[in-house]
């Protein structure tokens, strides 16, 4: 890492600190914004627990009396949905080559969800959910104002010809009936489930257009390392309108979105669970809160309403999805679909902003696929990765080494002009001379920062690909296990203040075969590469020791395929600097550069400026030493 590199680092933070500081609410905005989010999830929450108490309050009073007059009280309570107020909870398995759900007759509801693929990183079944993990819930209103909560209601399953699908019934006599209906198709994570009735007319409110739905689920720990896995845990969501949004992943925070919704997935690392609507939910409230509970990352709850049609002419349909953020899966789903119907779950893989998710999605991403094509090893493919990209990058790289190398050659030109114009009060003019040197020779510091700047789109890039891809999840290399998670080979159970919160309780190999290689190169490469004879920006000596034990506290705990990668890199950049010293004649650079000055050369817009600047503080220099003599 050169200092252009780090420069452009520096900036960046600097930029990135400024605009959080500028644009940072203040303490009543943030004291107003806490008041209204907690308002709202007070609403919310009172409404749900008047629900659960009607129930458990009937539970409590239908409990003590005897059978006969139970069923009297139920049906006077219940009218019609009073049968299915009682009954025992069975289980009903629905499944395919690589999902297997089990549906509960109470509340009709997915109980559990496994994925056949996976395993949890200790080698157990990868169950996204199960039991009172989580819940759907959809709340009907009698024509006595009475609210149900199917939930509580006891379905039963229908028969049919077909294996793929399964009713979940819930009777309300005389021939009135709300189905839950689950059809999975083969190699399917997607999961249709549509809402029927039949006969409702008379038993629901005239006025009933839609359905309140609660659905909430916790999230349960799926990779090592609790801390890197949660950043990457989210509740997401994709309006109508085609925009796609999410919760905080650092903080506990709640939403009332005025907009209608698409779709709302519960991710995790590399897995989610995600209610897709056929038409939308309207009115929805999204909560997602962390747990420390072990075995859990978060808890998400949303509550919406959707559509629904009283008299049972049309259904409300929805798709389940329970499968990983795959890149290619997901992109698949809108194969063919029309541009403003498509779904964008693509979207969950966090492939990075702006500029740096392009350079992913149209050239890291199909180069990482069609590598996994013809090689079963991520390890290779990632060392093949890094060499393409660094032969694609070379016309760049080699165009930053020739800046550095035309300045490094007129290093002995500059110090004497240094010598000539010695001291802070001579600063102008030996940077003007110095400027004048560098343009009647062709050399230009600026020269060697454009191609950094160009390169560092496809640095970040790959920074946010290599953590977010499931295909190396578990995919082991040399000494790791997982190239998907940091590579242990020293670890330890005590909890040290500070080390254990932003270290980790372990050291990686691959990170500090980073940190290493990168010592090395800044330490016996750069600092000669870039020691030009101009005077240093103060502290840049400790800078470039510095990075590289900054890298090691913030990459430690990161994915061994990153950490990997960055090793492979920086080798090859160190090859790359040696090739070029020993096939560039430096000898014959300075000869060059010295005939330059023989020419008549046309100076750059830039240098233009530069030299209107100089001349500008010259002048305001001058004036500010004679007010100082005068006085």
């Amino acid at each position: 890492m050169d200092k252009n590199t780090i420069i452009g680092f520096v900036l960046i933070g600097v930029v990135l600190f400024a605009f959080n500081w500028l644009t940072q609410p203040t303490p009543e905005q943030i004291e107003a914004q806490r008041r209204y989010q907690d308002s709202i999830a007070q609403v919310v929450a009172n409404n749900h627990l008047e629900v659960q108490q009607q129930a458990a309050t009937t539970e409590n009073q239908f409990d003590q009396v005897p059978d006969s007059v139970r069923k009297i009280r139920l049906q006077q309570n219940f009218g019609s949905f009073a049968s299915a107020m009682t009954g025992v909870e069975n289980y009903t398995t629905l499944e395919n080559e690589v999902l297997e759900l089990t549906i509960s007759n109470k509340g009709g509801r997915v109980y559990s969800a496994r994925l056949k693929d996976y395993k949890t990183y200790d080698g157990d079944p990868l169950i996204l959910f199960e039991g009172k993990d989580a819940s759907l819930d959809f709340s009907l209103v009698t024509t006595t104002n009475r609210v149900i909560s199917t939930a509580d209601l006891y379905f039963q399953p229908v028969g049919g010809n077909d294996p793929n699908t399964l009713v979940m019934r819930l009777n309300a006599g005389e021939g009135g009936y709300l189905d839950f209906v689950y059809t999975v198709q083969p190699n399917e994570y997607r999961v249709n489930f549509s809402i029927q009735s039949q006969g409702l007319n008379d038993l629901l409110l005239p006025t009933t257009h839609s359905l309140d739905m609660a659905w909430q689920q916790k999230v349960r720990q799926q990779e090592k390392g609790r801390k890197y896995e949660n950043q990457y845990t989210s509740l997401v969501y994709k309006f109508l309108a085609g925009d796609f949004d999410h919760l905080s992943e650092g903080k506990d925070e709640s939403k009332q979105l005025a907009n209608r919704l698409k779709w709302i997935g519960y991710k995790d690392k590399f897995f989610t669970t995600a209610l897709i609507a056929n038409e939308y939910f309207e009115s929805t409230t999204v909560d997602s809160k962390g747990l420390i509970a072990d075995g859990y990352l978060k808890e998400f709850r949303t509550t919406a309403s959707v559509p629904f049609d009283l008299q049972g002419r049309e259904s409300t349909d929805f798709t389940w999805f329970f499968g990983p953020n795959k890149y290619s899966l997901l992109k698949s789903y809108d194969k063919g679909v029309a541009a403003d119907q498509q779904l964008d779950m693509e979207r969950l893989v966090p492939l990075g902003a702006f500029i740096f998710r392009w350079v992913n999605k149209y050239f890291i991403v199909p180069l990482f696929d069609f590598l996994g094509r013809f090689i079963s090893s991520y390890g290779l493919i990632i060392f093949l990765m890094t060499l393409i990209v660094k032969i694609v990058l070379l016309p760049l790289t080699y165009k930053s080494y020739m800046s550095t190398a035309k300045m490094r050659v007129l290093r002995p030109q500059v110090e004497e002009i240094n010598a000539k114009y010695p001291g802070q009060e001579q600063a102008m003019e030996r940077q003007k001379a110095t400027m004048e040197l560098y343009s009647r020779t062709g050399a230009s510091p600026m020269s060697g920062c454009l191609p950094m700047l160009l390169q560092m789109p496809v640095l970040i890039a790959l920074f946010s690909f290599f953590p977010a891809s499931i295909e190396l999840r578990q995919q082991s290399f040399l000494w790791a296990s997982d190239l998907s998670t940091y590579d242990a080979v020293i670890s330890w159970n005590v909890n040290v203040p500070f080390i254990s919160n932003y270290f980790g309780n372990h050291i990686s190999l691959f990170c500090m075969l980073m940190v290493i290689t990168n010592l090395i190169y800044n330490t016996k490469f750069n600092m000669d590469q870039t020691n030009t004879g101009q005077q240093q920006m103060p502290g840049m000596k400790a800078m470039m020791y510095m990075m590289p034990l900054m890298f090691l506290v913030f990459f430690n705990q990161y994915a061994s395929g990153l950490t990997y990668y960055y090793f492979i890199s920086t080798l090859m950049t160190i090859v790359q600097i040696l090739l070029f010293r020993y096939t560039i004649n430096e000898d014959k650079l300075l000869a060059k550069l010295e005939a330059n000055k023989q020419k008549l050369r046309k100076k750059s817009s830039f240098m233009k400026r530069l030299e209107e600047a100089q001349k500008m503080q010259q002048e305001q220099l001058k004036k500010q030493q004679g007010q100082k003599k005068k006085r």
